[in-house]
């Protein structure tokens, strides 16, 4: 996220004053009941409830879900273990997000968000109501512990994200204070309000380093009610969840009982929603949303399938290059890689078309470059013209394309032009070095699915003389081997949101790069993209953003650390027909925390299961 300045606070906290009893002194301070990075605050400050709820949703039922892989510790927040993937809604943040609004967050836990003058800190006064799932209150103690406990012994994502904080104080039991170290990094007053807090005293006595396997105490709307490590995990919903009658959380969380069942397939994962055992879906197979959702409950309506368009950034997903290989540090051989990659056959021959071409690590969104650097971009891009590639400032950033033939001659010559350039060469049918020994390298997977749009690359690369082979393991080992950087390529994913910032140093940054379980997992070291990376976090506007934040994009691009391959702008949800929803579209596409169970479409699911039918 980043935040567009000064304004978005002031026209926020201007007209919050009277509602909460403050002086409108903007001059001292700007006291508000919520943030926004990018325009003013969409609800007023005496909103009854966010926009795409149901604030009579009938609260209860059950909901199964599936998930992929393993799980065996409740602590998302360290490198150690493998996290259960909903866990999360145990804790309750600070802010809370809309699902229909871009960057911008409501008061939670917090009633009150204070922003000083000179923007080097912020103040979160917290609810009286606000309590644990125990009935001890939140406090600014839990706050700060939580903070500095995220900080010190967490994911090293926390240092990074957090590292523009220079103390935190506490001033009273409900009010705590973070102060900044600069007043450029804007968006620090919105990641720390996205910071869950967790119970101080639940956690004396636990090594917080360590996988957790006692459920967690959280302020949340569910609790840990049963579990089965590695199989199943139910989440209870909290009858009386202090925030339950907020505007932040009225009509959402209505599910009684929330259970992941985890499998090691996803064929098995699939074949268990078909026949019943799981409630609610979303399809990432473009085959199978085309070829296998023909089965007699969708044919009798008792399965719903649809595709929901959302409007989301949708980052960057590709074949990532481990730069820390020596195979991979020449710039003309991750080119070449690229070309060798042939998307229109695959969307053809695999996806029914479904997909577009990610030409961009921002795509759908204004922030993504395209043609030749203009105006402010090429200014921010201008004094580091020396240290880039002539091609960047004077042609467009263009991927190959085919005929989808599969019969790419055009693009594996160029390849073969550039591997040259960087001194490999053919011998027997073998690319080489000049050592003679042929390159070759691992495709990394954690999901057998991903291998039918693997392997047809590896046969490209293999007319190219390369030895490329695949290798799928379980999440659990995947997951290790990706916190030690041990693998040579794989699939990587970076998405993004309509404000980046300080995610983009764990991304992108040299610092990120060296640190073990962290985000920058193809090893990017580049004083031009570090230099870049702080334009992004220091843009003090929107404009600015926009022209940082397009020129990062281009040297990214610029510097093949991947092979792009595609997006798509819709859910691809399918369920059983026991579900309500809110009509209002959202700008996420699914909103699933506010949809609740119909009695009367779950008892007539009922019915014609009894029936056979």
């Amino acid at each position: 996220m980043r935040s567009v300045g000064r304004r978005a606070f002031l026209i926020a906290g201007l007209a919050v004053a009277a509602a909460v009893g403050v002086s409108d002194d903007a001059e001292a301070q700007t006291r508000t009941y919520g943030l926004s990075l990018l325009r003013p605050l969409a609800l007023p400050a005496d909103f009854p409830h966010l926009p795409y709820v149901n604030p009579d949703a009938p609260k209860g039922g059950d909901v199964a879900l599936s998930a992929i892989g393993t799980f065996d510790s409740f602590n998302p927040f360290i490198v150690r273990g493998t996290p259960a993937g909903d866990i999360s809604r145990v804790w309750d943040p600070l802010l809370r997000t809309s699902a229909d609004e871009p960057e911008a967050g409501y008061g939670h836990l917090a009633k009150v968000i204070e922003i000083p003058e000179d923007h080097l800190g912020v103040a979160f006064e917290l609810r009286p109501e606000a309590r644990f799932n125990d009935g001890t209150p939140v406090t600014a103690e839990d706050v700060a512990w939580t903070f500095n406990t995220l900080r010190e012994q967490g994911r090293p994502f926390y240092r990074q994200y957090y590292g523009d904080v220079d103390t935190v104080t506490v001033e009273s039991p409900a009010r705590v204070v973070f102060h900044f170290k600069s007043a450029k990094n804007r968006e620090l007053p919105m990641i720390l309000g996205q910071m869950p807090v967790l119970p101080k005293h639940w956690w004396q006595g636990r090594d917080f380093t360590k996988p957790l396997t006692d459920p967690p105490l959280g302020s949340g709307p569910y609790r840990v009610d049963h579990f089965e490590f590695g199989r199943t995990l139910a989440l209870a919903r909290v009858a009386d969840w202090w925030a339950k009658d907020l505007p932040t959380g009225k009509g959402l969380y209505n599910f009684g009982t929330r259970r992941t069942e985890y499998f090691r397939d996803a064929t098995v994962a699939f074949e268990a929603f078909k026949a019943g055992q799981i409630d609610y879906r979303e399809e990432n197979v473009a085959k199978d949303w085309a070829t296998a959702y023909d089965f007699p409950a969708v044919q009798k309506g008792l399965v719903k399938k649809e595709l929901i368009r959302h409007h989301l950034p949708t980052g960057m997903q590709g074949f990532g290059f481990n730069t820390r290989r020596a195979v991979f540090k020449d710039v003309r051989v991750r080119h070449a890689l690229a070309l060798a990659f042939d998307f229109e056959w695959e969307n053809a021959n695999l996806f029914y078309g479904a997909y577009t071409r990610t030409d961009s690590f921002f795509s759908n969104s204004d922030l993504a470059s395209s043609g030749v650097p203009t105006g402010e971009e090429l200014k921010v891009l201008e004094p580091f013209r020396s240290e880039l590639p002539a091609q960047l400032f004077t042609q467009p950033f263009n991927l190959p394309v085919s005929d989808a033939s599969g019969n790419n001659r055009e693009q594996l010559r160029r390849a073969l032009q550039l591997l040259q350039e960087a001194g490999w060469k053919v011998t027997d049918q073998k690319l080489v070095d000049a050592d003679g020994n042929q390159m070759s390298f691992e495709i990394l997977l954690d999901e057998p699915a991903f291998e039918r749009v693997t392997l047809p690359y590896t046969q490209w690369l293999a007319r190219l003389g390369i030895d490329a082979h695949v290798r799928t393991v379980d999440e659990a080992q995947y997951q290790r081997l990706m916190d030690d950087y041990d693998y040579d390529m794989t699939i990587v994913e970076f998405g993004e949101s309509d404000s980046p910032g300080n995610e983009q140093k764990g991304f992108w940054t040299c610092d990120s790069s060296k640190q073990q379980g962290g985000d920058n997992t193809m090893g990017v070291c580049s004083p031009v993209v570090d230099a870049l990376v702080k334009e992004v976090v220091d843009a003090p506007n929107h404009d600015a953003l926009e022209a940082a934040t397009r020129a990062l994009d281009r040297v990214l691009l610029w510097n093949w650390y991947v092979v792009p391959q595609w997006h798509l702008q819709f859910v691809r949800a399918a369920y059983w027909d026991k579900f309500g929803r809110p009509s209002q579209p959202v700008r996420t596409g699914v909103a699933f925390d506010s949809w609740w169970i119909d009695p009367a479409k779950a008892a007539a699911l009922q019915a014609a299961r009894a029936s056979g039918n």
